[in-house]
């Protein structure tokens, strides 16, 4: 075993508390804008490395994982099944942050000069946000899946957003081999399988700068939280506890609730022993605070460690990635409630359902990048006619929130693939390496 000071995860834990440290200190000596300058970019170009390889990986893989079935019947089933896994954890999230917020009451500890100071300073920033949300409010119901088919092939696969494009052309050019004879068949499934193990030992090579990026990311995050005024983001974080208390809460409970549950009943496998296997990819996801990024390291995880066979993780990931968001759907419900009881407003029951409504239609396709949660809160503000510039009280405080609840989103995926896995009697033994 190695020493723990080699091990991946516990590098990545010492990246991000210096990354801290450093970044208060940088707030409380003036060098904050030498850490915008010169550490901030260290952490753009580890995302940007991961990003780089998200794509090809996809594709490669979930390929591979299409021709290897070699039955579309088995396909669609598995689809079905991945999709009613995602619809029901990300419902069961949302009544956990509804019940959570509505026992705590977080908006209720929010001073009122806060609320002021704030709704001033952030309003001319949810302008934005606020004509995003209109716009997919404005779409066609079934625009969904006309976004699902891509114009291009170049187009699609040349964003890390369209990730669901890159699904179904995944699928679609696994299909056609399976429809060629196994002489010219065999020739593209050898390429894209060696091409999966390419991108697998690119992988390897990025992560041994994860510590470095992680330090950088952290530390670039509490500068642009601070600033050159540490005390006012204190009295912020100190203004907004309760609510933070209300998400955390909420996180946790889901984390420990329904997946172990999920476990319980779809597979004989641990909790702990889940969390230890995929540790890395859930601070990488920390981090970063993207689903998309950390994709790479999440397949690499669930596959080696957690025993989950790539059929598998190559289709259920990906898809997770785009459409999965638990920790995110919590965190709309439990912000839309703080807000509304913030600015006195009483949520009916029917409000509150809506809520769950709009909140699982709006995680479906949502981009798994930074800051895509704010968008989908605005369409659930709107929903309930809770003024929209209410979400300027929880701007703050919203970059370390979105770090949490993106590793809760991860750490779904990964769930998810094991219980489709178990039912597909494609999981296999666990590994710890670390």
């Amino acid at each position: 075993m190695k020493p723990w000071y080699k091990q991946l995860h516990w590098q990545i834990i010492i990246g991000l508390v210096l990354g801290l440290f450093w970044g208060l200190a940088a707030s409380l000596t003036g060098l904050t804008e030498f850490t915008t300058d010169y550490i901030s970019p260290i952490g753009t170009i580890f995302i940007n490395l991961l990003k780089l390889i998200a794509v090809p990986l996809v594709l490669a893989s979930l390929i591979v994982g299409v021709t290897s079935l070699n039955d579309i019947a088995k396909l669609s089933r598995m689809g079905g099944k991945t999709i009613a896994f995602y619809m029901v954890t990300t419902v069961l999230a949302i009544t956990i942050g509804l019940t959570v917020v509505n026992v705590i009451q977080p908006g209720t500890f929010l001073p009122k000069e806060t609320q002021v100071e704030l709704m001033e300073g952030y309003k001319q920033n949810l302008e934005g946000s606020s004509e995003s949300a209109q716009e997919v409010m404005d779409r066609s119901p079934l625009a969904f899946f006309v976004d699902i088919v891509p114009q291009n092939f170049f187009a699609a696969t040349s964003d890390n957003s369209n990730m669901l494009q890159v699904v179904f052309l995944a699928i679609l050019f696994g299909i056609g081999i399976i429809q060629l004879p196994i002489q010219k068949g065999e020739i593209l499934i050898n390429f894209f399988d060696s091409l999966n193990e390419v991108i697998i030992k690119i992988v390897d090579f990025i992560m041994l700068a994860a510590p470095y990026g992680v330090f950088a990311l952290m530390a670039g995050v509490i500068v642009d939280l601070a600033g050159d005024d540490l005390t006012r983001a204190l009295d912020l974080l100190g203004a907004l506890g309760w609510y933070c208390v209300a998400v955390l809460l909420g996180l946790f409970l889901h984390l420990t609730l329904v997946y172990a549950s999920l476990f319980k009943l779809f597979s004989n496998m641990k909790l702990t022993d889940f969390f230890r296997a995929i540790r890395p990819a859930m601070l990488l996801g920390f981090s970063t605070s993207s689903s998309s990024a950390t994709l790479p390291v999440t397949m690499e995880r669930v596959e080696k460690n957690v025993g989950v066979d790539e059929e598998v993780s190559s289709f259920v990931l990906p898809v997770g990635a785009t459409i999965n968001m638990d920790g995110t759907s919590l965190y709309q419900a439990i912000a839309a409630v703080f807000i509304a009881q913030a600015l006195g407003l009483d949520l009916s029951i029917a409000q509150q359902l809506t809520i769950v409504l709009t909140a699982t239609l709006a995680s479906i396709g949502s981009a798994g990048v930074p800051g895509a949660g704010i968008i989908m809160l605005v369409i659930v503000l709107q929903a309930i006619e809770v003024p929209v510039e209410g979400i300027a009280l929880i701007l703050g405080v919203d970059r370390i929130l979105d770090m949490c609840r993106t590793a809760v989103n991860i750490t779904g995926d990964a769930a998810v693939s094991v219980a489709v896995a178990h039912t597909e009697g494609l999981l296999g033994d666990m590994h710890f390496d670390d």
